[in-house]
């Protein structure tokens, strides 16, 4: 049997849903890297989010 433990728990940057199984999106920030998971809603409506490793902000 295995465990679950490693999966990381994924949410909007914006609003902080949970988007597993949701129409999210999922891509790097264009200053460091690091992963950024928005909603479908959010997305739609082009609120702003910020990167928390860096702090870059997008629409």
């Amino acid at each position: 049997m295995s465990t679950t433990d490693d999966r990381e728990i994924r949410s909007c940057v914006s609003c902080g849903i949970n988007i597993a199984g949701t129409n999210a999106a999922a891509f790097k920030c264009p200053d460091c890297g690091a992963q950024i998971y928005r909603c479908a809603k959010c997305r739609k409506q082009s609120n702003l989010y910020e990167c928390s490793k860096c702090g870059f902000t997008g629409p």
